[in-house]
């Protein structure tokens, strides 16, 4: 029986046995794209990212004060107006991971779902939804990403006069009020 046990478990992935998973932040990405006077679109990300999955729960927490868009005087602009990171220093998300068996996924296999999800940013929690693709980059590697951007309205999260605010300094006549989000998260086994 005991060597039964043993040819079984060298069959099963690694992971069933894991602990829990650890964001790579420096492998990871979350990004919005904003648009101003109606047609110019602009790429933003954050570099600080921190999270993992334990169990059926993915939880990412976002250092908002690294967001980034390529000028300095608008990433302080953000910071301040927007983000308002002296007082809502991050931002939170948790993914409800049930019905996903990421466990049992071989290297190179994917999968795609639905998933539940909760912003927690300037305050306010809000339900959401993100369709994602699953991805065994390696035994002890798992790529999740967006499958299409997750949509979040600024007056969802109070942050609609933090970007009138913006619209009004940089003298521009509009900046949207609702951003398309999409991420590449990466998670190793481990710590």
């Amino acid at each position: 029986m005991k060597k039964l046990l043993i040819l079984l478990a060298m069959f099963l992935p690694a992971t069933v046995w894991a602990g829990g998973w650890s964001l790579d932040g420096g492998a990871s990405d979350i990004n919005f794209v904003s648009v101003k006077k109606g047609k110019i679109a602009e790429v933003h990300h954050f570099t600080g990212l921190n999270g993992s999955i334990e169990g059926n729960r993915a939880s990412v927490s976002i250092d908002l004060s690294t967001v980034e868009s390529g000028i300095g005087i608008r990433n302080k602009r953000m910071k301040s107006m927007l983000f308002e990171v002296a007082s809502f220093a991050s931002a939170l998300i948790a993914a409800d991971l049930t019905g996903i068996n990421h466990k049992t996924l071989k290297v190179g296999e994917t999968l795609s779902a639905t998933v539940p999800l909760r912003l927690d940013l300037h305050g306010v929690k809000r339900e959401l939804s993100a369709q994602i693709l699953v991805i065994a980059l390696a035994d002890n590697r798992l790529l999740i990403t967006s499958r299409e951007p997750v949509i979040v309205k600024a007056a969802d999260y109070g942050l609609d006069a933090g970007i009138e605010a913006l619209r009004q300094v940089a003298r521009l006549p509009s900046i949207t009020q609702v951003v398309p989000v999409s991420f590449q998260l990466q998670f190793r086994l481990g710590n």
